[in-house]
């Protein structure tokens, strides 16, 4: 017989796992050991159901030819056969009426008694056929009818042994007790091994719940690392890359004005060599953008703070020039996931950036619409327009185009969005200005755990 048990390994960081667990539930209806479920889950249980049943028939066609041999003819015969008949046909109704200890079922076990005990009566040779009842009550009964069943039977047995006896036997009087108590004691060893499996399978799948509980801490707590380490990273390549080129700048900046009168030639390698590497410096900030988090987020106030601050910000370092104008409708149900608030805001400052250097607009509006669903980011101008392209485009733009200069701040934002499952949609046209709009869904952002 096979093992019901599954062997589950593996590793979740440093910490190694080895976990047993059954490859079939417990049944939850009728599984005590031995018990009318059992005989359907438990192969060994169902073996010894189907043993006694072919014992059972077997002692019933043995008492009823020994009882035809050794009374030919007599006027019981025919009684003799009819409750044979019965109790055969009785027995196999068992199975129809199901294997859980119902009414039906404990009244179906009484008749079957009954039967056999009035066989018993007319003829003491069907005695033996109260092993298989023995079982039959031990699944079906509480334990405690089950034992005054089993007493019953065997006070029955005895009678019948003594009866066919030409003298009294203390063996006859001993061993149908004998059977009986050694038929009851392995049913019961048989529940209470069935008993300690079902508990074992309930241990094993509280183990594994608490396996899998342990996964996702360990999971968390590696993800947790995970950020921490990135952010050293990240901060030792700013300090590397864009701290030590600000450096630098400051150097040769400081050295070109000291040498601006008397050495204009040298001045002028020097502001080169600064505007190369501000060049290098802005290619690192822009490798970094995506992975860090905006500080007007970080400040707190949300969202709609960060939108007003960017646009007072923007205003002001225009002078008059540029204006622009924050709207905020309706209110969300829940704060944002920090996930949409980032790339939202993000989104906003690289739109405001192509219409400060392309659009020739002299006002700009950023409009947050809360949704039920949804949240939705417009960013429009009055500047000059430009003929829109499909998404995937990447034909030649017209001056005015977002973008039109290093080509990568419309896909930035339509990946941002994509990621967040959300849409990105340009409306323009020449001399009608651009309407900007991403719309993210709110059922399907949820920051990851």
């Amino acid at each position: 017989m096979g093992s019901p048990w599954r062997i589950c390994a593996g590793q979740q960081g440093n910490v190694r796992y080895v976990v047993e667990h059954r490859t079939g539930s417990p049944d939850a209806e009728g599984t005590e050991a031995g018990g009318p479920g059992a005989a359907g889950s438990d192969p060994d249980a169902r073996r010894l159901a189907l043993l006694m049943h072919a014992a059972f028939f077997l002692l019933l066609g043995a008492s009823l030819t020994r009882f035809l041999m050794r009374h030919p003819g007599e006027a019981r015969t025919p009684w003799i056969i009819a409750l044979s008949i019965t109790l055969a046909v009785l027995y196999l109704l068992g199975p129809v009426l199901g294997s859980r200890p119902t009414p039906r079922r404990v009244a179906w076990l009484g008749v079957l008694v009954v039967v056999w005990m009035v066989l018993v009566v007319l003829a003491p040779s069907f005695a033996w056929c109260a092993v298989p009842l023995f079982y039959t009550g031990l699944r079906i009964l509480p334990p405690r009818a089950a034992l005054a069943l089993v007493a019953l039977l065997t006070v029955f047995v005895v009678a019948a042994q003594l009866r066919l006896a030409s003298g009294f036997d203390p063996n006859l009087v001993l061993a149908p007790p004998a059977v009986a108590a050694v038929a009851t004691a392995v049913f019961v060893h048989m529940r209470r091994q069935a008993v300690r499996q079902r508990e074992l399978a309930v241990r094993q799948r509280e183990l594994i719940d608490d396996l899998m509980r342990t996964r996702r801490e360990l999971a968390a707590t590696e993800r947790r690392e995970g950020t921490l380490a990135e952010r050293q990273r990240l901060s030792m390549e700013i300090h590397d890359t864009l701290a030590q080129g600000l450096s630098s700048q400051q150097m040769l900046l400081q050295a070109a004005d000291r040498t601006w009168n008397a050495d204009p030639e040298a001045a002028r390698r020097h502001v080169r060599t600064a505007t190369g590497i501000a060049e290098r410096s802005l290619a690192e900030a822009r490798r970094f953008v995506h992975d860090l988090a905006p500080a007007d987020l970080a400040e707190g106030g949300g969202l709609e703070a960060a939108l007003h601050a960017l646009a007072a910000r923007e205003s002001a370092q225009a002078a008059g020039a540029f204006t622009v104008r924050c709207h905020v409708e309706g209110a969300p149900a829940a704060p944002l996931p920090d996930r949409v608030q980032s790339a939202l805001l993000r989104i906003a400052q690289g739109a405001l950036a192509n219409v400060r250097e392309h659009a020739g607009a002299t006002a700009a509006g950023l409009t947050l619409t809360h949704l039920d669903d949804r949240v939705v980011l417009d960013v429009g101008d009055n500047g000059r327009g430009f003929t829109a392209e499909p998404e995937g485009v990447r034909g030649a733009r017209t001056a005015g185009s977002p973008g039109s200069v290093r080509g990568h701040g419309l896909p930035a934002m339509r990946a941002r969005v994509r990621q967040l499952g959300g849409t990105l949609t340009i409306e323009s046209a020449p001399g009608e200005g651009t309407v900007l709009s991403a719309e993210v869904p709110l059922t399907t952002t949820e920051d990851p755990v």
